[in-house]
């Protein structure tokens, strides 16, 4: 029966079919008014957040990506660097943004670290998001000062263990990256080393090259020049394979602790509820600059392993992460208001 056969039916004879078709009424006109922010997407630029500072290596991947990117969308990707807290209040303002696909956030394992280091944090870190894709990780690498007797990983570790409580290692803050690098790596070498947090990464890295700390962890691109140079001596890569930016420092799982293994990871996220359209373009076109070589050499120059991952296996991951995170957090201690 046609939908004005139903309009017309006297409301005595059959209320329940005039309310019906009122329903649908609502129904269609409801769906004449929603936006379809899928259809022709993207129509003007799109902004993604970084929660990071400039120069620092997600900005480098994202503004490495920005080209490829605004020509195969037909839209400048802007560019919009809101360091601190975290990046809390960098991904609060991409989760409480439009779901229409023009206001992304670049996250990164500080997102995992967050809700269990922060007493409160006002949004859900995976319930509010869309993942998109994992678009490269990043190892750290174990460094020492040269004067330390160590020449690898089992000569530290049995020195540490010689020993207890008289090494100190350092990391950029507490419940950051490289503090928790340093947690796993402590429980895992099963020894007793003193944690020294420090404001920032640079007076980290002067602090171990004068000699007044003697280990840490570091982004490889951060300290690539001074294990080069001779001011500090690399003993071991974090991920499961060795870095081509130091292809001669072995990873910590050849150097005897197995179960080791702790990358950084960047992601590009929207808002919840970001039509799967519009995932799936995003999704599509990452991953196809992500695959270029001039794109990936670029980035391993940074010592940035790409991934474009799918939107599925981007949620899954990040998940996984946070679950990781939260045991290691907890195993640290660290809190911050």
């Amino acid at each position: 029966m046609p939908c004005s056969d139903l309009l017309v039916r006297p409301l005595g004879r059959d209320r329940s079919i005039v309310r019906l078709a009122r329903v649908l009424a609502g129904v269609v006109a409801l769906a004449a008014a929603a936006p379809a922010p899928a259809q022709g997407y993207p129509t003007q630029p799109i902004h993604v957040i970084v929660t990071s500072s400039a120069g620092s290596t997600g900005d480098t991947l994202i503004r490495a990506l920005g080209g490829p990117l605004a020509k195969a969308l037909g839209q400048p990707l802007v560019i919009e660097n809101a360091p601190g807290s975290g990046g809390v209040t960098a991904t609060e303002h991409v989760v409480r943004a439009p779901k229409d696909g023009y206001t992304l956030g670049l996250i990164s394992n500080n997102h995992a670290i967050n809700p269990n280091i922060y007493k409160t944090i006002t949004f859900d870190s995976l319930k509010d998001i869309t993942p998109i894709s994992v678009l490269g990780t990043t190892p750290v690498v174990l460094v020492v000062n040269p004067a330390v007797p160590a020449k690898n990983v089992q000569e530290l570790i049995a020195l540490a263990k010689a020993r207890p409580g008289a090494l100190n290692y350092g990391s950029a803050g507490n419940g950051t990256v490289l503090h928790l690098a340093g947690v796993l790596f402590v429980s895992e070498a099963g020894i007793d080393v003193h944690h020294v947090p420090y404001k920032g990464l640079s007076q980290m890295i002067g602090d171990l090259m004068s000699g007044q700390l003697e280990m840490g962890f570091a982004g490889i691109a951060s300290v690539a020049g001074q294990i080069k140079g001779g001011k500090l001596r690399a003993l071991g890569v974090s991920t499961a394979q060795r870095s081509p930016v130091l292809p001669d420092v072995p990873t910590l799982v050849e150097s005897g602790l197995p179960n080791y293994r702790f990358e950084g990871w960047l992601a590009l996220v929207g808002p919840s509820g970001l039509a799967p359209a519009i995932v799936n373009r995003l999704n599509a076109e990452v991953t196809a600059a992500l695959a270029t070589r001039e794109i990936q050499e670029a980035l391993s120059a940074q010592g940035v392993v790409t991934v474009g991952s799918s939107p599925q296996a981007a949620a899954q991951f990040i998940a996984g992460e946070m679950d990781k995170h939260a045991k290691l957090v907890k195993r640290s201690g660290a809190t911050l208001e």
